[in-house]
């Protein structure tokens, strides 16, 4: 395990008016990289081939690294390349599916922005629930095993798969047939069902609140707000039902997209405190807790109550509706503010007030 003490002196060693920001050319990367350029820093982007022409047409990576596999991050030679670059690296999702939160905590030697750690404990469905439920969230029921089905219930993966392969059911029969179904389709492996996650399906309106917490202010911003687009759940719709039952369709969750979502003002208060209270209970479990962004994904009722079924402690590719057009983070800051610019932010004051070790981990 690579520790605190090792980054900082790596970090030490950095030319502090020379850092770069970097990250993995996939999931968020133009959000980071666009708010790292307004904020005055270089960008270095580690990309597969087939995703440069992204980042030569949207020009915000200064120096584009191409690889065969991410897991290229871990390489000798790719770290001392990241090294020369004053580089801190900003983690989104495909860290944690492509490079794997071990090899994050174990062999990756550049300084990241944000607790490794806590990467973790999103990724790992029963410490995220032990989080959630500690911080005196309101989860759903879960179940051990598909025996044990008495109710709708969506089944999930470890991991940020994206909702790939995720499907519902309301009994051990039901599940079990659209697990071979999943399985033949290619969606999910045996694998992965045997390290399923089995959640009550809770009706109401899926909302996903985009935070920030600032160790140097110890404030936690709420800087959006969205909801997902998957296929094919929310395109069966379409189809008259006669026609869905003909067809017999198992639809998948798989997210394609965001839509940015306002939530009703009085559904505020508690959004926030909710925030506040798994920052509080992070620092418990590892500190120094949350830093910067997170999500939290939450199902409101018709009775307004809300149900949070997951968490990600980092960056979510859901904050990238909000570049630059947030109405959260335009109320906080003003115009031009959204989570990759809020990140560079944090980091040039750290790097401003000589605190950069209190956001890099």
């Amino acid at each position: 395990m690579i520790t605190k003490t090792e980054i900082d002196t790596m970090l030490n060693s950095y030319d502090q008016n020379k850092i770069t920001v970097g990250t993995l050319g996939s999931h968020s990367a133009l959000n980071i990289f666009k708010g790292a350029k307004e904020e005055g820093f270089d960008t270095v982007c580690v990309c597969k081939k087939k995703s440069e022409i992204v980042y030569k047409r949207f020009p915000v990576a200064d120096q584009i690294i191409i690889v065969d596999d991410f897991k290229e991050l871990l390489n000798e030679n790719m770290q001392t390349i990241l090294k020369q670059q004053n580089t801190i690296l900003v983690p989104h999702g495909s860290f944690n599916a492509y490079v794997g939160t071990k090899n994050i905590i174990d062999n990756l030697k550049i300084p990241l922005f944000g607790n490794r750690e806590l990467l973790y404990w999103e990724t790992d469905r029963e410490t995220q629930r032990k989080w959630l439920k500690n911080a005196g969230l309101t989860l759903p029921k879960t179940f051990e095993s598909p025996d044990d089905i008495d109710r709708l219930v969506i089944a999930k993966f470890p991991g940020a798969m994206g909702g790939k392969g995720y499907f519902i059911a309301d009994s051990a029969k039901s599940f079990h047939k659209k697990a071979k179904d999943m399985l033949k389709r290619g969606h999910i492996t045996q694998q992965n069902l045997e390290n399923i996650h089995l959640q009550e399906y809770v009706v109401g309106v899926n909302v996903y609140p985009l935070y920030f917490y600032s160790p140097l202010t110890g404030e936690v911003e709420l800087l959006g707000m969205d909801r997902r687009y998957e296929s094919t759940v929310d395109s069966i719709g379409k189809i008259p039902a006669n026609e869905q039952l003909q067809a017999n369709i198992n639809p998948t969750y798989t997210v394609v997209g965001n839509f940015p979502i306002v939530a009703r003002e009085s559904l505020l208060p508690d959004i926030i405190r909710m925030g506040e209270n798994v920052v509080e209970e992070s620092k418990k479990i590892a500190p120094p807790g949350l830093i910067g962004p997170f999500c939290l994904e939450m199902v409101i009722t018709d009775d307004m109550k809300i149900y949070t079924f997951e968490i990600s402690a980092r960056i979510v590719a859901g904050s990238n509706v909000g570049i630059g057009t947030s109405p959260y983070a335009y109320l906080k800051y003003g115009e031009g503010m959204y989570m990759g610019r809020r990140i560079a932010r944090e980091i040039k004051n750290a790097k401003e007030q000589d605190m950069l070790e209190k956001v890099v981990y």
